[in-house]
């Protein structure tokens, strides 16, 4: 195992490519399993479309179907689609540093500077050490996950105790790490009035989604907040935002709506709208029928899909750190001042030009990307631009027309699932094979903007 991984790590020039790399293997490792006669129902094969799909939606923890789970794959095939939602969710690098770990011991360089990239740590120094307590700070997190909801399916809904415990480990994993799979063919929405299984898997989400370096600081210092760094301050601050108006804008558009929260009591509503809310930060799962929404509701949750979740979480999108510096950098250039500050610090020019151009290639990614699907298929902007926003933000909601788009559609959709998982600055420097050192500097001259 050392030595396949000191060879596939010296191959690449840029930890990023080792990354991208992992996760492409990961895919087609996992649509070789799903493509074999065991892992379906029916012990047919489940055709090379299907299974890669799949296997891409697992790997980058995204959720999106071409077939109802439960109904179309058999139990080694639900055992495989969780075994690589785990894998996307820990990260292909997380996983292959803990087995270095246990075969040698010890960390080379290559492999710890290609740890930090996929966990977003700070300093080398301390990778080894962050790998292992993100290994075990998930699994405890998904067993209690687990916990919860085995004792709910059994005192709750009678099921036997070994359905029960497969339900509840499977959502565990699949909520955890955002990835969405569900094994009923209404997701969540037979359970929109029971707060054991909504409000649970929207926590796991939730901490899941948070990223691992914030989740480690607040456990040490949650009692004191002058004290967290402001990837602390942002990403919290942030999602608390988000997830406040969210609830009080899916409130406000599906009060009335009888195909929604219509038909719910007051305090359901306000827990299936919080719970909606929590969702397209990346989990997933659905309490309402998305397909039956408003428009301003699709538009609300497109939004909630490209931000996404915390850096270095499970989570996908531009990162909720990316749009709250986004909104500093804006706030700073409004005001006429020269640097931008967040609390008592100075944010360095490098983060900023990273922050601009995540947002910038996000944005161009999605319209290119809804362009080419709206030429391709006969639907409707709005609920192609909310499909193509789902697969980037790798949240795994959607319409219904996920299956009705085509070879072509399905096949962008991957990508765009790759590429919304690697992140937009990971994958750009992955394929920045050679890099120039500028010896000198051209003459500055302003140019008028706007």
């Amino acid at each position: 195992m050392m030595r396949a991984t000191s060879t596939l790590l010296a191959r690449f020039q840029h930890p990023a490519q080792v990354v991208a790399a992992g996760f492409a293997v990961a895919i087609g490792l996992g649509a070789l399993l799903l493509s074999m006669p065991a892992a379906t129902a029916g012990d047919v094969s489940a055709g090379w479309l299907n299974a890669l799909f799949t296997a891409a939606s697992a790997v980058c923890v995204t959720g999106l179907v071409l077939v109802d789970t439960e109904a179309h794959w058999s139990v080694f095939g639900e055992v495989v689609i969780a075994g690589l939602a785990q894998v996307g969710g820990l990260g292909i690098m997380t996983m292959a540093t803990v087995f270095t770990l246990l075969v040698s011991g010890r960390l080379g360089l290559r492999a710890r500077i290609a740890a930090q990239t996929e966990t977003k740590s700070l300093s080398m120094s301390d990778v080894r050490r962050l790998v292992l307590k993100v290994v075990v700070f998930s699994l405890v997190c998904e067993a209690v996950t687990a916990a919860v909801l085995t004792g709910r399916f059994v005192l709750g809904y009678g099921e036997s105790f070994g359905r029960a415990l497969y339900l509840g480990v499977f959502h565990a994993v699949t909520a955890f790490n955002s990835a969405g799979f569900a094994l009923w063919p209404d997701s969540l929405m037979r359970f929109v009035t029971d707060p054991w299984i909504c409000l649970t898997i929207a926590i796991a989400a939730i901490v899941g989604g948070l990223g691992f370096p914030v989740v480690f600081e607040l456990a040490r210092l949650w009692r004191q907040p002058r004290k967290w760094t402001v990837l602390t301050r942002i990403t919290v601050g942030t999602s608390v935002i988000l997830l406040v108006s969210g609830t009080l804008v899916f409130l406000a558009t599906e009060w009335r709506n009888p195909a929604t929260l219509g038909g719910l009591d007051d305090g359901h509503k306000l827990m299936a709208a919080f719970v909606t809310a929590v969702m397209p930060r990346s989990a997933g799962f659905n309490v309402l029928d998305v397909a039956q929404m408003y428009p301003s509701s699709w538009l609300a949750t497109d939004l909630l899909m490209f931000i996404g979740g915390g850096s270095a979480g499970t989570a996908g999108g531009i990162k909720v750190t990316t749009f709250g510096m986004l909104a500093f950098i804006v706030w700073t250039e409004m005001r006429g001042e020269s640097r931008v500050n967040i609390g008592r610090r100075r944010l360095p020019e490098t983060t900023q030009r990273q922050v601009v151009t995540i947002t910038v290639l996000g944005v161009t990614l999605v319209a290119v990307s809804t362009y080419v699907l709206l030429a391709l298929t006969p639907y409707k902007l709005d609920q192609v631009l909310f499909e193509v926003i789902s697969a980037f933000g790798t949240t795994g909601l959607s319409t219904g027309i996920t299956a009705d788009l085509g070879t072509p559609g399905h096949v962008l959709l991957a990508v765009l699932m790759f590429i919304g998982r690697i992140g937009p600055l990971t994958l750009g420097s992955a394929l920045a094979l050679n890099r120039r050192a500028r010896r000198y500097e051209l003459p500055e001259e302003r140019v008028i903007v706007g």
